[in-house]
């Protein structure tokens, strides 16, 4: 006999355990390997750093301007089809860095990997987090978007290995395949739109029976309320009304230089590393990052239950600011590690409490709208920080101080914009 339906693990953990596995393959094949792709194209003669890291900031930006059509497709359709699209265009899109041979080849491809990005990683992914959970949102956020992290210790240190000892050009495909792999079979089969989709209310139970007599209707109703993600109104505010108060602008401009900092900061930290320590140290010191994030997380997912979510960001992004000073120094192997692991428990907390931030604020009503600009103003900052970086590092004699310098001047500027945004509901 089964366990009554309230002895059973709500299926939106089973959701959050999915998102996990889509996370790790996502993130770990794009967001945390830009460094190793960025690194691979530079050693080519056709590329150097600079043209490298603008080809990752068109990755983002291409990505921030896929993600308002990424929205609308999560609000009214079945999201498992937009994050298998996206899955078959980052396939292509890997897959064909290894037979770039030009600049504009380059770009777009990076172009059509961002689109990819973009259809198959946060958007639907926080989307679907905020449809199943209310009161254990951000513990359920926190332990999904570990999967951001965990892409970057599993996968990160693989795709090192695999350049190192096959080429740029035999792994690149592999990486593409791998890409398909761990996104399209999770997604079928344990991805579901809704709670109401599988007859459940938000974090458990059942919904009311209808009657016989309306059973038909009622299920043909259910359904078309399932593929467009209808919530009611009381679940949070429009898009409309959320860009009327302060809050909305703070979080997004903010965003920009919260972005740029942390994305500049990882798209660069192999090549930080490697101005110390052989190719060997170097697979290993660069996986500190994304395991601090993993802990801390974790840790932040715990914390933001006990204190005003609020103070914890505003916290994480001074402390995110410190860790990059610290990695501007340059001084030894000692604080270049710690300042990895300083920098990767706010990566880990910083990526989350953006969803996090706009849930709280904004409710769930038009959530991946609201998500979805936020997202692209974000990604301007994202598509600056790789490029900026790279660019100071050529600019500074091919030195990392400089680079790093910037980055921690634009988490302050962040900061203050976020603050400038007031209160988290006016």
């Amino acid at each position: 006999m089964s366990d009554p339906v309230g002895k059973q693990i709500y299926y939106g953990w089973k959701i959050v355990a999915a998102i996990l596995v889509l996370l790790t393959f996502s993130s770990g094949l794009s967001f945390y390997n830009h460094s190793i792709y960025l690194n691979a194209l530079a050693a080519q003669p056709a590329f150097d750093v600079q043209t490298a890291s603008l080809a990752v900031s068109i990755f983002f930006l291409s990505g921030g301007i896929a993600g308002l059509w990424v929205a609308k497709w999560v609000q009214e359709y079945d999201p498992r089809i937009c994050i298998s699209a996206g899955a078959v265009i980052s396939f292509i899109a890997l897959s064909s860095l290894a037979y770039v041979e030009t600049v504009w080849q380059l770009f777009v491809a990076y172009s059509f990997f961002g689109v990819g990005f973009s259809a198959s990683s946060l958007i639907p992914a926080t989307t679907l987090v905020a449809r199943w959970f209310h009161k254990k949102r951000a513990m359920a956020l926190s332990i999904a978007s570990t999967g951001l992290s965990l892409g970057g210790v599993i996968l990160t240190p693989l795709c090192v290995l695999l350049v190192e000892s096959l080429s740029f050009k035999v792994a690149a495909p592999i990486m593409g395949v791998m890409y398909i792999v761990g996104i399209i079979p999770v997604a079928w089969i344990w991805l579901r739109a809704s709670p109401e989709s599988m007859g459940l209310e938000i974090e458990g139970g059942q919904l009311a029976k209808t009657s016989h007599s309306q059973s038909d209707e009622a299920a043909s109703q259910t359904e078309l309320h399932n593929n467009k993600a209808i919530h009611s109104a009381s679940d949070g505010i429009s898009f409309k009304q959320a860009r009327g108060g302060r809050f909305f602008w703070g979080i997004a401009f903010g965003y920009i230089f919260l972005m740029m900092a942390q994305v500049g900061g990882i798209a660069h930290q192999y090549g930080l590393v490697r101005e110390l320590l052989d190719e060997a140290e170097t697979a290993l010191v660069v996986a500190i990052l994304p395991v601090a994030s993993i802990i801390g997380r974790l840790l932040g997912g715990w914390m933001v239950g006990q204190m005003s979510i609020r103070l914890f960001a505003i916290s994480m992004m001074i402390l995110q600011s410190l860790s990059l000073i610290l990695l501007s120094s340059g001084f030894s192997v000692f604080t270049l590690c710690l300042g990895l692991a300083l920098f990767g428990t706010t990566v880990g907390n910083l990526l989350m409490l953006q969803p996090l931030l706009i849930a709280e604020a904004f409710g769930v009503r038009e959530y991946a709208r609201i998500f979805s600009v936020v997202n692209l103003m974000s990604s301007w900052g994202t598509a600056a920080g790789p490029a900026v970086l790279g660019f100071a590092y050529a600019a500074s004699q091919n030195q990392y101080n400089l680079s790093y310098t910037i980055a921690a001047a634009a988490g302050v500027l962040g900061l203050l914009l976020f603050l400038a945004g007031g209160k988290l509901k006016e």
